[in-house]
Formats: C-alpha cells, sequence, structure tokens
C-alpha cells in the first residue's frame, strides 16, 4: 500500500507545521505535498517557506501566497468583522514587508494546480491537487455545497480524488465509483472548534483509496506569544487560544 501526506494553510506557523512534518516521517510518509498559502497571520513566514524549499515539498500558490508574491490589494470580505479585518490588513502587509525577495519568488513560481498519477497493479489513481478550486485559489467551498459541485470538478479533472484547502475546514466526501472529495483542513490556522493542525493521509492499493484527516495538538500558547510579541494584530494569538487547553 502507498501513502503520501497532503497539507495547506501554514500561515506562518512553523510550530504548527513542524510537529505535522515530525508525524508524516514518524509514519514513514516521504511524498508529501502542499495546497498553498504559506504566508501570513504567524512570524514564520519566511521560516515556513525555507522549510518548504528545503524539503522540496512540492506546493501550490494559495491566495495569500498570489498576493505576497505580486503585491495585491487587499479588499475587505463581508464575512469578516470589523475587528478581522483591520487585523487582517496589517498582517497581510507585515507579510509584504518582511517577505524576503527571494522568498517572494519561489511563492511566484508555485503552480496553480497539480495532478498526480499513481499506478498500482493494473490501478492508475488520479488524484487531483488545488488550493480551492480547478479555476480559482479563493473561493470557498465547503462540505455543504452540493455534491454536484464536487462531482463536476473530478469529471473536469478526469480524477479519482481533488483534495482541496483553503476554508481551514476539514471534510471527506465519498461518491460513486469510489470518488472522493476531500478538504484536508490547514496545519497553522484551523477554524474547527478544536483549532488542531490538520493534514491528510491517502493511502492507496489496487483497489481502494483510504483518507485520514490526522488532527495534532501543537504548542498553542507558545505560538500565541510570538504573535503578541511580533508586530503582527494580537487578534491572531486569540483566535489560536478559543477552547484550547494551552500547551507551553
Amino acid at each position: 500500500m502507498i501513502q503520501i501526506a497532503i497539507f495547506s494553510d501554514v500561515h506562518g506557523n512553523l510550530p504548527a507545521l513542524e510537529v505535522v512534518l515530525k508525524d508524516m516521517d514518524q509514519r514513514g510518509i516521504h511524498q508529501k505535498f502542499c495546497l498553498g498559502d504559506l504566508v501570513d497571520f504567524a512570524p514564520w513566514g519566511n521560516e515556513v517557506i525555507q522549510k518548504i524549499r528545503d524539503l522540496n515539498i512540492p506546493c501550490l500558490m494559495g491566495n495569500h501566497d498570489e498576493r505576497i508574491a505580486f503585491n495585491m490589494p487587499v479588499f475587505r470580505l463581508d464575512k469578516h468583522s470589523e475587528e478581522e479585518t483591520k487585523a487582517r490588513f496589517i498582517a497581510i502587509d507585515h507579510s509584504k514587508k518582511h517577505i524576503t525577495d527571494e522568498n517572494k519568488k519561489f511563492l511566484s513560481g508555485l503552480p496553480f494546480h497539480l495532478k498526480l498519477n499513481y499506478k498500482i497493479g493494473d490501478k492508475h489513481w488520479n488524484i487531483q491537487l488545488v488550493h480551492s478550486t480547478l479555476e480559482s485559489n479563493d473561493t470557498y467551498l465547503y462540505e455543504s455545497e452540493n455534491d454536484e459541485i464536487f462531482i463536476n470538478m473530478l469529471g473536469k479533472s478526469g480524477a479519482d480524488l481533488i483534495v482541496m484547502g483553503h476554508t481551514h475546514l476539514s471534510f471527506k466526501k465519498q461518491f460513486e465509483n469510489n470518488k472522493w472529495a476531500i478538504n484536508c483542513g490547514s496545519v497553522g490556522r484551523s477554524k474547527e472548534e478544536n483549532r488542531l493542525a490538520s493534514y491528510l493521509v491517502l493511502a492507496m492499493d489496487e483497489e481502494k483509496i483510504i483518507p485520514e484527516i490526522v488532527q495534532l495538538r501543537y504548542p498553542f500558547e507558545k505560538t500565541a506569544r510570538e504573535i503578541e510579541e511580533s508586530a503582527i494584530p494580537d487578534y491572531y494569538a486569540s483566535f489560536l487560544r478559543k477552547d484550547n487547553l494551552l500547551i507551553l
């Protein structure tokens, strides 16, 4: 059986990324893929990018990566409160100022999506990786969407399984003929109640795909304190602390 790991939305949170990578290594998973959004909201944007580069992990261009790479403008999102809107503008501006030119160049060259093919015996498994959708890295698709949306994406891609991130909320949806749509959640800024770092393990043999969403605790309080000691708004420290039993 082949195992691969897929993760997304690190958002500058190096302590969370290190915990996730360690867990992958302990499981003996050598093939790792990232769906993007390496930057913004925690103070280790450059370190996260360097880690991905050093480990040669294939990575897609998330919407935050694209914004930082090309100095794109920031627009208000209707779903955000006034507090989050203000914090978001400051945090993204911080990344624009502090991400190095070399790392911006790296982000600018990331692919938009990636399709994998694994041959196991006589079976070819086609796996489509996107940050959000095939056409956009900034569209929010949730588990509650009509199944036809995901089925159409699978059909357009010609894939058995499509994996996405972006929403920071993990889910698994299985359809007929062993087709899947999966959100691997977020490593560094989960919006799930537990705030745990989330990633996906895919196990494949000739007959089936077995997806597992893995969720891990990391040093939330240490991360929150580092955010507070940086120029990134304290809003993002408070966000991490929500409903957590803090780990020092």
